[in-house]
């Protein structure tokens, strides 16, 4: 009986694989095995209302992205930006070597290039009024920004504030920050020495290092 089995299958694996099938069966599980293509741009929310299926591309509400901090509570308004003058920098300060030397790359990439590199709120796109933007931005070295609380800068740069917009998708909160603590730093130590030029070899900073910060060009 078991030689008869044996002989039976081969036939049939023979005799299935001798002719050409067109047909490749049914899917168990279709929507897995295939899947639908569609453009890059295309309106997701809009073309999936058609299966009933709401999905506006955006993270659920509270959700924290993989290693970052706890996302900012005050609203876009004017009671949060009043508000945000009571936020603490998480950012512990002096940070240590290699943080401090992260948050100057971060204020450099999206912040030098209008409140420029010495902070004096003058960077490649104002460039003295002969750049291509004509508002000047905000100079970091001047006393009312040096006065200016962290959470309001902070505010200012996860919201926008006059004609700099949010940096809020550029930037995950924890490198905003950074950012206002390197530029903190920088206000209060106009002379020169940085945490990361007294850093030991540790790492650890061991001269004042950064402490608050502001972005881009407009008013925080």
């Amino acid at each position: 009986m078991k030689k008869f089995l044996i002989i039976a299958g081969c036939i049939i694996i023979i005799v299935g694989c001798d002719r050409t099938r067109r047909n490749t069966g049914h899917a168990y599980m279709p929507d897995m095995v295939y899947s639908v293509a569609y453009e890059t741009y295309a309106p997701t929310e809009e073309r999936l209302s058609k299966y009933q299926a709401h999905f506006n591309s955006r993270p659920v509400d509270g959700a924290i992205a993989r290693g970052d901090m706890f996302p900012y509570k005050f609203k876009n308004d004017s009671l949060g930006y009043i508000q945000s003058a009571s936020v603490v920098n998480p950012i512990s300060s002096p940070m240590n070597a290699r943080d401090y030397l992260e948050a100057g790359r971060l204020y450099l990439v999206n912040c030098g290039i209008c409140h420029g590199a010495k902070l004096d709120g003058n960077g490649p796109l104002y460039g003295g009024g002969n750049g291509p933007f004509s508002a000047a931005p905000k100079n970091f070295m001047d006393a009312a920004m040096k006065a200016m609380p962290e959470g309001t800068m902070f505010h200012s740069v996860t919201y926008g504030k006059g004609q700099m917009g949010s940096y809020a998708s550029q930037l995950n909160t924890t490198q905003r920050w950074m950012i206002i603590a390197y530029i903190k730093d920088k206000q209060k130590n106009t002379g020169g020495a940085t945490a990361a030029a007294g850093a030991d070899s540790t790492g650890k900073a061991g001269a004042q290092a950064p402490a608050d910060s502001s972005k881009k060009a407009g008013n925080p």
